[in-house]
């Protein structure tokens, strides 16, 4: 793991048991979902959960919680956008 310097940071793990049960801590937002997809803010990036009959058990977003039944087949990151600014103010400096 690489050394984060972000603080204020919610814990993040993912937890899955048989491919059935996931639990995820560390959410801070779900912005969306159906039985094959459920995409999950977190501190570390937006988390996509790809699978079948997809069901969220629990979500608790005071405590950053997340519980999804289903079969799952993939868990997906993608990169967090630094609040410093995007490729562009990057490419201007």
């Amino acid at each position: 793991m690489t050394d984060d310097k972000r603080t204020g940071l919610l814990p993040h793990n993912c937890i899955l048991e048989d491919r059935k049960k996931l639990s995820v801590s560390g959410v801070n937002d779900v912005g969306s979902f159906d039985e094959q997809t459920i995409v999950a803010a977190t501190d570390y990036g937006e988390l996509t959960i790809r699978g079948e009959k997809l069901h969220i058990t629990k979500l608790s977003l005071e405590v950053g919680e997340l519980c999804i039944e289903g079969k799952i087949s993939s868990l997906q990151y993608a990169d967090v956008i630094e609040k410093s600014g995007g490729f562009l103010s990057r490419v201007f400096r």
